[in-house]
């Protein structure tokens, strides 16, 4: 390879020092990390810190080492606050917004920082989107794929009863990112094998592009450069089955348009955490290069960590390189200029000036 890219990695996450962390979240059970820093904590849930870069400089020592000029930092899963009361969720995500505003403007070369709403409470999602656009300056929205409603039922959120939400975000012209969660919460299934990780998650990120596309999103708000998480990588197989059933049985799919109208949508992303170079060269085939950006997950096993044996931050997009399922100026637009599209569009100046790219 002629140059290495200036690589940015779209899809990482950061979690508070325990310090950080306001007293009222572990008194409520919502979230906290032990002193020790060993575990995080969710009520009666915990999970192993398995990796340093969990926190805040040894982050910046893996990204050195890591040779990644930069990250995007999306919210907590934890953190999306499904089937929390309305005032317990606005301190919640106004914690989570205002810890990744502090991070973005500590490092603004380092980082690119999200923020979260929820959807269930919606004139609190468009005040904070405002908050976090025109106050924090941030311009990354995060949200979840499904989300609990007023009725008790477990929706996706590319549901047209949230177009207010979808409005405003048009109207800022901002990034989205589409991250799963809560499947064991969702699914009636018990919980092993780690299923919801391995299975569902890739599930919900499907179900809640069928809904997106087929409600016509991508033309419907033109403004909005929306990215999902894992590739959306059972999505990608599963667009022949859903032209199937949207042709052979018409009347199920009043109002909407066919599943093929949305692919290679041009506001439409992927990152590239699918973990299996064929995924990759379908995802690529199926959405083009262009559409691809390089997306680590870390600092989670489930990421592109050296956790499991042969795994390090990239693999995917170097073996898809190595096998000749793109070229070296694909390889260099999904690590860099994918990245900034998806971020900012064609408004690039503020993004290359903070990120002190020419």
């Amino acid at each position: 390879m002629e140059k290495t890219p200036y690589k940015i990695d779209g899809h990482g996450h950061l979690v508070p020092y325990p310090h950080e962390i306001p007293t009222f979240m572990k008194e409520k059970e919502v979230f906290w990390v032990d002193d020790s820093m060993q575990f995080m904590h969710q009520g009666k849930w915990r999970r192993p810190v398995t990796h340093g870069s969990f926190f805040l400089e040894q982050k910046l020592e893996w990204l050195e080492e890591s040779n990644i000029q930069h990250e995007v930092i999306l919210n907590l899963s934890q953190l999306y606050c499904n089937g929390f009361e309305r005032s317990l969720a606005r301190d919640v995500i106004r914690f989570q917004n205002d810890f990744n505003a502090s991070t973005q403007a500590s490092h603004p070369s380092k980082f690119t920082c999200g923020f979260v709403i929820q959807p269930l409470y919606i004139d609190d999602a468009l005040k904070e989107i405002d908050r976090c656009v025109n106050q924090l300056g941030l311009s990354l929205v995060c949200m979840p794929t499904h989300y609990l409603n007023s009725d008790g039922e477990w929706i996706t959120t590319a549901d047209p009863a949230l177009s207010p939400i979808y409005e405003y975000i048009n109207e800022l012209g901002l990034a989205l990112q589409i991250h799963p969660y809560d499947g064991e919460k969702i699914i009636g299934l018990k919980n092993e094998l780690w299923r919801f990780h391995l299975i569902w998650m890739c599930a919900q990120t499907a179900d809640h592009f069928h809904f997106f596309s087929s409600h016509n999103f991508p033309e419907k708000y033109p403004n909005i450069r929306t990215c999902y998480a894992h590739g959306n990588q059972f999505g990608q197989m599963n667009v022949g089955r859903r032209k199937q059933g949207y042709y052979g049985r018409p009347d199920l799919f009043d109002g909407t348009v066919a599943p093929e109208k949305n692919i290679q949508s041009r506001n439409v992303f992927f990152d590239t955490l699918v973990h299996d170079v064929y995924s990759f060269r379908l995802l690529v085939d199926r959405q083009t290069s262009t559409q691809v950006i390089a997306g680590i997950d870390d600092p989670y096993p489930l990421g592109e960590m050296a956790s499991a044996e042969g795994s390090y931050p990239g693999k995917v997009i170097d073996d898809a390189f190595a096998l000749g399922f793109i070229n070296e100026e694909e390889y260099q637009s999904i690590w860099h200029e994918n990245v900034l599209d998806w971020l900012a569009g064609e408004s690039q100046m503020e993004i290359k000036s903070r990120l002190k790219i020419n």
